[in-house]
């Protein structure tokens, strides 16, 4: 089976003051190669950029929202896990550390329309969302700890801010999922609709933000956003350096390899429960 040309992994749709993208690797629920990764970066800065886009939806083609960095090409090249990250080879420190994120941020809303499992690099995608809309059918799961990495887009920061610190943690040292409805209870998702109503009910609450004062809205979400990046402090950096630091010293795509199966069986049992 071959993979989908590079500007198919992720699509884009423009219309009624709406952009939405979809990832689109549906044979491998939406893993994140290192090619969907540059295009998921590529196109957000398309419809950002575009004057007919007032919100963005980020969404996957079913049967998933993302199954987290696609696990043959972590354990082959590893290219994936350094996607977007500077490479230089000097011992991270809070001094040389930015952290990444995996698109630029943008000057328009983006709503995660979530629906399918959002695992470990999914998941993130969806917390670097501004807010999420949930199908019943979705589930998050973080299980860095089962393949061998750390988190480096914000998820041990953005995860304990979502649903408090001991859940997140609970979540994370343990790789258990969270259903749909757990994670409304939780305050992770803002609603969780009938599958079928996913896409319709997301792109009414795009209409609605785009049926406001585009300029207003723009100011108002950096205010926002900067407000948020004062109350997590140095969190960010903290995590990008460990994160680096991690990888620096101990990934090997070949154990990453031989985890794969456990993790993914793992996995399907905990959805089927």
């Amino acid at each position: 089976m071959t993979d989908a040309p590079e500007q198919d992994t992720v699509l884009i749709e423009i219309g009624d003051r709406i952009g939405v993208l979809t990832l689109n690797r549906p044979a491998a629920r939406n893993a994140l190669s290192s090619v969907l990764l540059r295009r998921l970066r590529e196109a957000m800065v398309t419809v950002d950029a575009s004057d007919e886009v007032d919100a963005i939806i980020l969404t996957g083609t079913d049967p998933a929202f993302s199954a987290g960095l696609d696990l043959k090409e972590l354990g082959s090249t590893g290219g994936n896990l350094g996607a977007g990250v500077d490479d230089t080879p000097t011992v991270p420190t809070r001094e040389n550390t930015v952290p990444t994120k995996p698109w630029t941020p943008t000057s328009k809303p983006v709503i995660g329309a979530i629906n399918g499992v959002a695992v470990t690099g999914g998941f993130e995608l969806a917390l670097q969302c501004d807010f999420l809309v949930a199908s019943d059918r979705a589930s998050f799961g973080d299980t860095h700890t089962r393949v061998g990495i750390l988190p480096g887009w914000g998820l041990s920061v953005l995860l304990p801010q979502a649903i408090g610190y001991r859940r997140a943690l609970e979540m994370s040292m343990t790789g258990n999922f969270m259903a749909a409805d757990e994670a409304l209870r939780f305050g992770l998702v803002n609603h969780v609709v009938a599958h079928t109503e996913l896409m319709a009910t997301a792109r009414r609450l795009a209409a609605d933000i785009a049926g406001n004062n585009g300029p207003a809205i723009r100011e108002l979400l950096a205010s926002y956003r900067a407000i948020h990046r004062l109350s997590i402090g140095d969190g960010e950096v903290h995590e990008a350096v460990v994160s680096r630091d991690w990888s620096r010293r101990t990934f090997e795509p070949g154990a990453v390899e031989g985890r794969r199966a456990a993790i993914m069986e793992r996995g399907r049992a905990q959805r089927a429960q």
